[in-house]
């Protein structure tokens, strides 16, 4: 690798570092191909991505960066798993990790937040984006039913009692 294409990975792995709601790094020795490349569709589908960088590219492109606070986990063979939704990293991560004895979790940042290891499981346990989405959504819409079921409760309690006096009647 050329000093060209080292500064295009610094630069990748900047934008990378400032766009990302959530880093998670991991070790990953000990992992086949076909579990990287697993790893790897897991994220794509969550929304994330996962990169394999050297430790001292990603080290100085972590400078300057909200999330500098992970350089230090940046030891040995290192994987980088990123999204923009705060959580879907954090999530394919620590579900990866279950499965994969050899995959271990060392920490990560969200923001200028530092996570250790107990602190990417909370945040992987929290709800997505689109889950909360979904939630919010669900409850602006609950307002309109329940008046909407409020304005039709009369008429239906007075059609039941007619109804009650009328059987009564006929008895």
């Amino acid at each position: 690798m050329d000093r060209a294409q080292k500064e295009q990975l610094v630069d990748e792995l900047g934008q990378i570092f400032e766009s990302s709601g959530v880093v998670v790094v991991s070790h990953y020795v000990g992992l086949t191909v076909a579990e990287m490349q697993d790893l790897r569709a897991r994220a794509r589908a969550a929304g994330g991505a996962v990169r394999v960088a050297k430790n001292r590219l990603a080290k100085i492109a972590l400078e300057g960066k909200p999330c500098e606070s992970i350089g230090d986990l940046l030891l040995g063979m290192t994987v980088l798993t990123f999204s923009e939704d705060p959580v879907a990293a954090a999530k394919v991560a620590q579900d990866f990790a279950k499965e994969n004895p050899k995959f271990v979790i060392l920490g990560g940042a969200m923001g200028e937040n530092a996570l250790d290891v107990a602190g990417v499981e909370a945040v992987s346990k929290m709800p997505s984006r689109d889950e909360l989405i979904a939630t919010i959504a669900g409850m602006l819409g609950a307002p309109a039913s329940n008046i909407a079921g409020a304005i039709g409760a009369p008429a239906s309690n007075i059609a039941s009692i007619l109804s009650t006096i009328e059987d009564k009647a006929a008895a």
